[in-house]
């Protein structure tokens, strides 16, 4: 049996992470597997780039910019031309995707795939099922056909508003694919995919986000900051996002608010990591510790060990590896309850949900955890238990592996 992978990118970012560790736990089960990206960040000679070659790379940026520009979002990209014929695919077995939004991907390549290989799709958020957008929010029209979109400029944007082609594109060509297999990674991508009449006649299954224990495990608190160089002992919150300022969808302008609304804030010290991360500096009164973007699964671990709390305020999610990480190395979470994050986050018992965009209610959780250093202990047990339990990486590799089997039969 060999598996290929198409993902946006190998390491960068919270889906190519996901498809990256199940790659590796796929390897490392026994089966041949392979990666084709967008963007290639790592060394290894398991990936292969899409494009290629530099003017195909340029040629797929500017076509992309145009089509989009004109409503026409990845209805036709040059590199995709060649990409049926890579001879990792002539021999697949199971092809599985996982977020093809980003430019660097047609469609309309699925027709010639699913005629050689099984296709399993993992989902990492609802583009696949929407017009144009990968969060829909409060927008319920990606269930009836999409039209008279309320938000062109939701990511991915589009200039035109074609969201009625673009809909009716993806079921015609999700049409001639089937049957495929989608892998919800939440409650809440599944509840999605099980109302969208794209994917009707799918098979739908659950497999939860799967993490290293090992890795991401109780490491001691002082040892953590050390290694980061966070000389500093008050009780730190931490907020980690791939880009970590000026990103709405991240929350970074609620997070604000709620930084600010903190009393005794000398009491307490904020650690954040990311892209832009430095930008926070001197934006809140709490003591700032910007450590840039973290790649590096130790020393993520070891991010989340040097806080006491973390924080994701995201107003739409699908279920970050942030949460599962961060209660890997017991430390509770206080986030927002949207997507599937109620999955992890259980509230009252591995950290709190606060209803969306509720600034009082999340100052009140956060401040119920920084006062009682007893409860971020038992928050923090719980969570460790419950993903050693759930969310490990070897009960989702196996998850995956039987049903590569089953889709191959």
């Amino acid at each position: 049996m060999e598996v290929v992978h198409i993902s946006t990118s190998d390491i960068e970012g919270g889906s190519a992470r996901s498809a990256w560790r199940i790659h590796q736990n796929i390897l490392a089960y026994g089966l041949a597997s392979k990666m084709l990206v967008g963007t290639k960040s790592s060394g290894s000679l398991d990936v292969d780039q899409i494009a290629n070659t530099e003017w195909m790379r340029r040629a797929d940026h500017f076509v992309n910019r145009v089509g989009l520009k004109l409503g026409l979002q990845y209805c036709y990209l040059p590199s995709s031309r060649q990409v049926a014929g890579h001879p990792w695919l002539t021999k697949a077995s199971v092809v599985q995707l996982y977020n093809l939004h980003g430019g660097y991907f047609d469609l309309s390549t699925l027709r010639q795939l699913s005629k050689k290989s099984a296709i399993v799709w993992r989902l990492s958020d609802l583009w696949p099922i929407t017009g144009h957008c990968a969060y829909p929010g409060n927008c319920t029209k990606w269930q009836t056909g999409c039209n008279k979109c309320p938000d062109l400029g939701t990511y991915p944007g589009i200039g035109i508003d074609t969201t009625p082609f673009l809909w009716g594109r993806k079921k015609k060509i999700y049409s001639s694919i089937k049957p495929f297999t989608v892998v919800a990674p939440s409650s809440w991508t599944e509840n999605a995919a099980a109302s969208s009449p794209l994917f009707e006649g799918c098979d739908i299954v659950r497999i939860p986000n799967g993490i290293n224990t090992k890795t991401f495990s109780q490491i001691d608190r002082m040892y953590a900051r050390e290694k980061l160089g966070i000389f500093d002992n008050r009780p730190a919150i931490l907020f980690c996002a791939h880009v970590a300022f000026n990103n709405e969808r991240k929350g970074t302008g609620f997070l604000k608010k709620v930084l600010n609304s903190l009393p005794d804030d000398n009491k307490y010290c904020f650690i954040v990591a990311g892209k832009e991360s430095e930008k926070w500096i001197n934006q809140i009164p709490i003591k700032t510790h910007s450590l840039g973007f973290v790649e590096c699964d130790d020393t993520l671990a070891n991010l989340y060990a040097a806080a006491d709390i973390v924080v994701i305020p995201s107003s739409v999610e699908n279920l970050p590896n942030t949460a599962i990480e961060a209660l890997a190395c017991s430390r509770p979470v206080v986030a927002m309850d949207a997507g599937g994050m109620s999955d992890v986050v259980r509230d009252g018992e591995t950290g709190y949900c606060s209803p969306v965009g509720d600034v009082d209610h999340f100052i009140k959780n956060l401040r119920a955890l920084l006062e009682n250093d007893d409860l971020r202990k038992s928050m923090g047990h719980a969570g460790r238990m419950l993903i050693e339990k759930e969310f490990d990486q070897y009960v989702e590799a196996e998850r995956f592996v039987r049903l590569y089997e089953s889709v191959i039969k």
